[in-house]
């Protein structure tokens, strides 16, 4: 029954995030949205690793490869190694204040924008400018709304 009701609640902050970030916005506005997919792939990897982990982050990395109709794969592989790395470390980082999450929030997010940008250099593409780091920098500001649910949920499951 739990694992049910996780899954939905999976299924829905998932679909919820992947619409925020596709839904179309002024350039201005759009170059510092948070990135959204990758923000709820980190949150279900850290509290529930079994249920939401790679395969989520792959899922919704070829979502988002689709959608955007960059190289197939790219986000794909951005997303399933923030995933890996948020699971291996998944019961150190739950345990630590909310500073130090958000500072291996903003890791990842770097390190996921990093791989799509040299994956986009490596095959040609636009890498872009100054504005695509954009993301990393509000991504983090999220964080904290999202760990506060992240403790109902543990509040919630036991």
């Amino acid at each position: 029954m739990i694992a049910a009701s996780m899954r939905r609640r999976l299924l829905l902050s998932t679909l919820i995030a992947f619409v925020l970030q596709v839904v179309p916005l002024p350039v201005w506005v759009a170059a510092a949205r948070p990135p959204f997919a990758v923000l709820v792939v980190l949150f279900w990897s850290l509290i529930a690793p079994r249920i939401g982990g790679v395969g989520l982050g792959f899922a919704v990395g070829l979502a988002l490869d689709v959608y955007r109709g960059v190289v197939f794969g790219q986000h794909a592989l951005a997303l399933g190694f923030v995933a890996y790395v948020a699971i291996r470390q998944h019961l150190i980082i739950r345990n630590k204040p909310m500073f130090e999450q958000t500072v291996f929030v903003a890791l990842l997010l770097l390190a996921c924008e990093a791989i799509t940008w040299a994956i986009d250099g490596f095959t040609g593409n636009t890498t872009g400018g100054w504005l695509r780091w954009l993301p990393v920098l509000t991504g983090p500001l999220l964080w904290p709304l999202t760990a506060s649910w992240q403790a109902a949920e543990n509040r919630a499951r036991r």
